[in-house]
Formats: structure tokens, sequence, C-alpha cells
């Protein structure tokens, strides 16, 4: 029998009867939109990610739109993010009308190359173009980017930061959160997410009260928030007063009540992930071409576990042939897919990115994986000859 990739039920058996209740209060009470959970919810992420403020939307992808719906970014507008990713980071850059601009990796943690990035920006001034305007970091496989890097050439640059952590919510650097140096961070509560509901889910996370407000109205249809209303009178109901074009991007009450549940244990999970990375690291440090390698002060939470391997495909059928299942993480970078293939590159290419596609392996991982059955999978690999 196969073993689970992320083995959700497990943490389904342990807080189950927490989750019924949660679920059974949202039933009786009828608040199945925008209840009272979601506010909840919405200030105990804040605190948890040491944010003043967190909006939550209908999924990861919105997250990264709305913040860039409110900034006006659009035509003309360059926004750098890496290619080795999923699509949800560049696929909303278009939806504003906007133009990606790939950007390289670094070979050690898979994340932006503050290097290549600045040669990207440099070069896209030059050629006058398009006007750079907002950075995506993306904390790939569940760890911080290289935050202060990034941090000093937005600045000096006047470029808005995005921490994208769909898969990174709860890494920290230094002991702080990605907020700390970006502009907004925004997450993920897709189910395989370190912290997921049971549906899709997401979030961004701001210190700036104005871009709240605004966040919130593009959420919700483009509605008229208290700023809008200011020194004017109506005689309708301004529920139905819309003052943008918005989109309908709310999270569910039901969603939110289960989220307050797993959140509450979330803290532990992460310290769980750490033992399992460890023994990982450990277990294959002299089997593999690369473990995972964490940027310096930096605490991952681990989404994936992923090492790189000559034989990749090899490695990956060998697995699948003892039941462990294993997952490519991306096998083919956004750059290379036909609808991005046409946007701007960062100078001289992204080979770092193209070379990793063709190596990296994601492992089991989830806070309940058991040092057993940790050790067949270690043992499997140790045992591959290809």
């Amino acid at each position: 029998m196969s073993m689970p990739f992320i083995d959700l039920a497990a943490q389904q058996r342990r807080i189950r009867d927490r989750i019924d209740v949660a679920i059974a209060g949202v039933l009786d009470s009828g608040a199945y939109v925008m209840g009272p959970q979601v506010r909840e919810f919405e200030a105990k992420l804040a605190a948890f990610g040491q944010a003043k403020l967190a909006l939550s939307c209908a999924n990861g992808t919105d997250a990264i739109a709305l913040p860039l719906m409110a900034w006006g970014i659009g035509k003309g507008d360059a926004v750098f993010c890496p290619s080795f990713t999923f699509a949800a980071t560049p696929e909303v850059v278009p939806w504003v009308d906007a133009t990606p601009v790939f950007v390289d990796i670094l070979p050690d943690t898979f994340n932006i190359d503050p290097a290549r990035l600045e040669a990207a920006i440099a070069a896209v001034k030059a050629e006058g173009r398009l006007t750079p305007r907002v950075v995506i970091a993306v904390d790939l496989f569940g760890q911080p980017a290289d935050y202060p890097a990034l941090k000093a050439i937005c600045d000096r640059e006047g470029l808005k930061l995005i921490a994208d952590s769909a898969q990174g919510f709860g890494c920290t650097l230094d002991g702080k959160h990605p907020l700390h140096w970006a502009d907004v961070a925004t997450t993920s509560f897709f189910p395989a997410k370190p912290l997921g509901c049971y549906g899709d889910g997401g979030a961004v996370l701001t210190n700036d009260q104005d871009l709240w407000d605004l966040m919130d109205s593009y959420r919700v249809h483009g509605k008229a928030v208290a700023p809008d209303l200011v020194g004017r009178t109506f005689d309708h109901d301004t529920k139905y007063l819309n003052t943008r074009i918005g989109m309908n991007s709310r999270l569910d009450t039901i969603q939110a009540a289960i989220l307050i549940e797993k959140l509450a244990i979330f803290a532990e999970e992460i310290a769980l992930r750490q033992v399992v990375a460890d023994r990982y690291a450990e277990g294959l440090k002299d089997a593999v071409l690369s473990t995972p390698s964490v940027i310096a002060g930096g605490v991952s939470v681990w989404a994936q576990y992923v090492i790189e391997h000559r034989n990749r495909d090899g490695l990956a059928a060998h697995l699948k042939a003892h039941g462990i299942p294993t997952a490519v993480y991306y096998p083919v970078p956004m750059h290379i897919q036909a609808p991005y293939a046409d946007f701007p590159r960062g100078v001289g290419g992204l080979p770092v990115t193209e070379a990793k596609a063709e190596s990296v392996l994601a492992l089991p991982m989830h806070p309940y994986l058991g040092e057993a059955d940790q050790q067949i999978i270690i043992d499997a690999i140790r045992a591959f000859d290809g």
C-alpha cells in the first residue's frame, strides 16, 4: 500500500471534534458568507504573521491580484517574478494588463536571485518600454526569500514588494515574518498547503489600513468602503453602491471556522515539520545530489521537501515501485510554457531555473510522517543505484 504524500487525514483525526463543532456553529448561525468567524480568523492570522491587518479572500491567486489592483498596476508596468513557481504567481500580472518579467533563481534555495533581479530591472529601464513597478518574491517550498536584499533593491528603485507565501506562510527570517520587509504578504489555504482549509481560500497581510480598505472593496465587487463615503450622503442603501470595478473573492465562513482550529495547532505543526526535515537531511546527506539548503537565519515551514538527483525520473519510478509517492515541482518553468513564452526574461536568461527543473524531486512531507515510514523512504532512496 502506498503511503500518503501529504497525510491530511492524520491532522483531521487529531482535531476532528473541534472541526465538527466549528462547522456546526456556522450551520446553526446561517451566516455562511462573511460571518463573524471570518473577522475572527483575519485577526488571528494577522497576529500570527506579525501584521496589523489580514484580508481573507477566495484563493491564493486572488490574494496576489488584490494588491496589484489596489496599487493601480496596469498597462506598461513591469512586474518581476521567478519562473520557477506555480502558475498563480505570474498569471495575475496579465489580469491587470501589466507585463511579467521572469528572473532566475539562486541555485541553493531556489528563490529569486537578488543580483539577477537588479540586472533585470536595469535592463527594463534601459529599454524604456516598460516601467518597473513591483517585485513578487516567492517563498518556494516553504522558506523565506532573501528579503533584506530584495527590500534594499525595491527601496532604491521605488518598487512595491509582494511576498508570495502561498507555500511559505509561517516561515521566518531572523525571527521576522516576510511582511517585516514586504509591502504585503499573500498566502493560500489550498488543502495541501501547510495551513490549508477544506476547499479554496487565501489572504493578504498588510500594515497599511488604506490598502486594506481598497482591497476590501475590490474583493467584494468594488463595494463602497469607509473612505469612499467620507463627506458624502446617500438616500439609498450603500450596500449596493459600487465605487470601482472589483471581483467576488470572499472566504467562506465555514472555511474560516476550520482555519481557526487549524491555526491553533499551526506553530506545533511547523516544529514537527522541522523534525521531519532534519531526519531527511541526516539520512540523505550523502545519497543524493543535494538536500534542501535554507537561507541563513531562516525557518522553513517545509511545504515540500525537495531533493535533487541526477536520475530524477529513474529515482521517482524506483520509489513508486516501493509504494512511495513523489512529485516534481516544477517540471516545466513558466517562461517555457506557451502562454508565457513571449514575456521578457532577465539578462542572461534563466539557466538555473531550467537546470533545476530537470533534477528536483519532492518527497512525502507533513507533520505526522512517522520515523518508521520516513526510514523506509530514506532506505529506498539509498538503495537506488541508478
